[in-house]
């Protein structure tokens, strides 16, 4: 006979198939989740929403390259620091340590905002290397959590574009950080040295345009170029395209019964319980019984 989640209950003497590993399960049928060590189980949500990040993400950079740039510089670090919460909301982590998280993006960021106050070359520097820190640390949240889905949707493609974005500005903030605390200029030939042009710069360097206007110096600076350029190479070819090609329309999918039908039986069978989910064996008894005999007309 074969296994259904009405027929498991009725093995079990259940009273249905709606429980979860924490008692009965939510209504509408969520699946439940399995939380951190020493949480309780909780329902699977629903997807996270980045296409609000996307914009914000896209709003920041045309801020940076407008002729408000200035002003978008001192306050970029704040933005920053949105963007990681926002994240850090949808990242669906361990309570705890998405509190300390945040705590510590907070006191990090005051530091680096009173360090960038003070208009030296070591506080910029500071402040840009903290930006870089919280972007790459934003980076790691959104990839985890798109790959952590089952399914793939608008709304991982929308985080797989957030985290590109996020790539460009965060290598933008390490070239601002090695220019201010480093020994030389980061820009030969005399170019200028502002958030535009590093937003320039790195962007360029991400989709491997490389127009030749801007050229590293030092080396620190073609070591960092090289490593984005991998970087963006490596996420357009393996991440971007393998979400765009496994996406399916809300349409596409299958129901949750004729997906858990596919799944075969569950793990408890699989790892060989007292519960039998195949057809059993028929007695001697029954087996002669069922044989024609030679006597019968």
């Amino acid at each position: 006979m074969s296994w259904t989640p009405r027929a498991l209950a009725a093995r079990r003497g259940g009273q249905g198939t709606n429980d979860g590993p924490g008692g009965p399960r939510p209504p509408g049928g969520s699946p439940w989740r399995r939380p951190p060590r020493g949480g309780r189980a909780v329902p699977g949500g629903p997807p996270p929403r980045y296409g609000v990040l996307l914009l914000l993400l896209i709003a920041t950079y045309l801020l940076s390259a407008s002729a408000l740039s200035e002003v978008a510089a001192d306050v970029q670090i704040l933005l920053f620091l949105g963007v990681m919460l926002l994240v850090l909301r949808t990242a669906r982590a361990n309570r705890r340590l998405a509190t300390a998280a945040s705590i510590a993006a907070l006191v990090g960021t005051a530091a680096a905002g009173a360090a960038a106050l003070t208009h030296t070359t070591a506080g910029d520097g500071v402040a840009d290397l903290w930006k870089g820190l919280i972007l790459l640390l934003t980076a790691v949240l959104i990839v985890r959590r798109v790959l952590a889905r089952p399914t793939i949707t608008v709304q991982s493609i929308y985080g797989a574009l957030s985290a590109y974005l996020i790539v460009g500005l965060m290598f933008a903030a390490f070239y601002a950080a090695l220019q201010h605390l480093g020994p030389g200029h980061f820009f030969a030939n005399g170019q200028p040295e502002t958030t535009q042009t590093f937003q320039y710069f790195s962007f360029t360097t991400l989709t491997t345009l490389g127009y030749g206007d801007f050229v590293a110096a030092a080396d620190g600076g073609r070591a960092l170029a090289v490593i984005e350029a991998l970087s963006g190479q490596i996420f357009l070819a393996t991440l971007v395209a393998r979400l765009v090609a496994a996406y399916r329309s809300p349409a596409e999918q299958p129901p949750p019964e004729r997906a858990a039908r596919r799944a075969g039986p569950p793990a408890a069978a699989r790892r060989g319980s007292r519960i039998s989910y195949h057809r059993k064996p028929r007695e001697a008894g029954d087996r002669a019984a069922s044989r024609p005999s030679a006597r019968d007309p």
